[in-house]
């Protein structure tokens, strides 16, 4: 596995405005922020893909939508809505390999994105 900017923004090699941290997971504000509020929640540990992932990883998966959705509480805009997105591989939108959720809010959201 090769590492990415995500394994590097973990070890504090490169700088990050980082919102939530704990044992397993970080979040930080995404560089090229498409909303207002764009917040990427990643484990520690690097899983490439969403097709990556294991029945073992379950309850590390259900921690990053659910450290999302305190993140959306907490920061008071859960009320008026958000979106999480988890893109897989090159068709789906992923650009940097280690697994990510994104956090969109601060504006109305459409389907389809745009």
């Amino acid at each position: 596995m090769t590492d990415t900017i995500f394994g590097k923004i973990i070890r504090r090699e490169i700088p990050a405005d980082i919102v939530y941290e704990d044992d397993e997971l970080l979040a930080f504000r995404d560089v090229n922020p498409q909303a207002p509020v764009h917040v990427l929640f990643i484990p520690k540990r690097t899983i490439a893909t969403l097709d990556d992932a294991t029945p073992e990883d379950a309850a590390l998966l259900g921690r990053l939508l659910l450290a999302a959705a305190q993140y959306a509480k907490r920061e008071g805009f859960a009320g008026q809505g958000y979106r999480t997105v988890i893109n897989c591989n090159e068709y789906g939108g992923q650009t940097v390999f280690h697994l990510h959720v994104h956090l969109l809010a601060g504006r109305q959201m459409h389907w389809p994105p745009g």
